[in-house]
């Protein structure tokens, strides 16, 4: 095991709270195919629940969301741009997006509408900025988003940022969820590849962040009364979160790339602590090990693990009715596992219940209001695709 800072072995000390507490609900018949650590086999498209259109093509997209009630999609690319896509139209810029520290893992990030957008037009996006020296972070920013022939963003607001801006081009996550009720902002913010950051109480790198929506920080957020950037953190001890979603009864998600192996699904709870770099059911890349969370049950371990490693990457609850014994599952991209994976939820378990096999690597999920399921493909050319239901 690598030796850890003092500071880190302090930190570490900080354990997981009590459970959420919130009802369950029945996860679909299907599920429950595989343990938590299990291997889960791809399924081929031809056996999937739907047929794969193609509609569109973007370089490099990172991320997306639907505007609802239109056929309207707001998506990034990692290189800097903002697209407004119309299903059957046109795809045009959006002017007036912030400069992007664009290189490695850094650029554009997520872009998610604020509750009240369909008053206030109001959107948060996220990117990579330089600091000081060769470093770098991701920030948080919300604007008014105006729509027609020339689509711009205005009045562009900077509400948080990674501390420290450290070195180096990974793990900036920068991934975006609003609670169902609309009165918080929650932020991954990946440990960028330092691994001791993690733990320390002193940086809100390798933590989820709880904030109001104009960037301050809520009053009962477990260590409101530390200040500074330890007042933001909900919970620590994460790697690199691609992906955060709430479920029908108002429980968070998060998934994250492990490190050789050990891809997690967290239930994420206040002030709970994931153990990363103090635990993993992974290992370094240079073959070091890294004990496994059995090995340290004061830290809270995940709800389902892959090793070999699926690279996550987008995160959606879906509720739907389109694709059958989907409802109350969670699904996820998976980028080296070149594929989708569908997760039932029964309460606070969580059960592998399906891979299909893209032979792409997939980067987003979205979930328009229409019940429909629709992926980004990674890198240049990157490929919108709609997951046409079967009928």
């Amino acid at each position: 095991m690598m030796k850890l800072s003092p500071l880190l072995l302090s930190a570490a000390a900080i354990v997981g709270a009590c459970s959420a507490g919130s009802s369950s609900t029945a996860a679909p018949a299907d599920t429950a195919k595989l343990d938590a650590s299990g291997a889960q086999p791809a399924t081929p498209l031809a056996d999937a629940p739907f047929t794969v259109q193609e509609v569109a093509s973007f370089n490099e997209p990172w991320a997306m969301t639907f505007i609802r009630g239109t056929r309207l999609a707001l998506v990034t690319e990692k290189s800097g741009k903002l697209k407004l896509w119309q299903e059957g139209g046109s795809t045009l810029d959006v002017a007036g997006v912030p400069a992007v520290a664009y290189g490695g893992q850094g650029g554009f990030g997520d872009v998610i509408l604020a509750p009240d957008f369909r008053t206030s037009g109001t959107i948060y996006l996220s990117w990579v900025e330089p600091g000081a020296g060769d470093t770098f972070g991701a920030v948080v920013g919300r604007a008014k988003l105006v729509q027609g022939a020339s689509p711009r963003i205005e009045g562009l607001q900077t509400i948080w940022t990674q501390s420290p801006k450290v070195s180096g081009r990974g793990h900036f996550s920068h991934r975006l969820a609003f609670s169902p009720d609309g009165k918080y902002l929650f932020i991954g913010s990946g440990e960028r590849q330092k691994f001791d950051p993690a733990q320390d109480m002193k940086a809100n790198l390798g933590k989820i962040v709880r904030l109001n929506p104009d960037g301050s920080v809520p009053a009962d957020n477990p260590f409101a009364k530390e200040g500074g950037v330890t007042a933001q953190i909900w919970s620590l001890g994460h790697r690199n979160i691609l992906g955060l979603a709430f479920d029908g009864s108002g429980k968070l998600w998060n998934q994250e790339m492990g490190p050789k192996g050990g891809d997690e699904v967290n239930l994420v709870e206040a002030k709970a602590n994931y153990g990363y770099p103090v635990v993993s059911n992974g290992d370094h890349y240079d073959g070091r090990d890294i004990p496994d969370h059995p090995t340290r049950p004061e830290f809270a371990a995940p709800k389902l693990w892959w090793n070999p490693s699926v690279s996550p990457a987008g995160l959606v609850w879906y509720d739907g009715d389109a694709y059958p014994g989907w409802k109350n599952s969670l699904l996820m991209g998976a980028l080296s596992g070149e594929g989708l994976v569908r997760m039932g939820i029964d309460g606070e378990r969580l059960h592998k219940s399906d891979r299909w096999d893209f032979g792409q690597r997939i980067r987003e999920v979205e979930v328009r209001d229409d019940g429909t399921v629709w992926l980004l493909t990674d890198g240049e050319g990157g490929k919108l695709l709609k997951l046409v239901p079967k009928r």
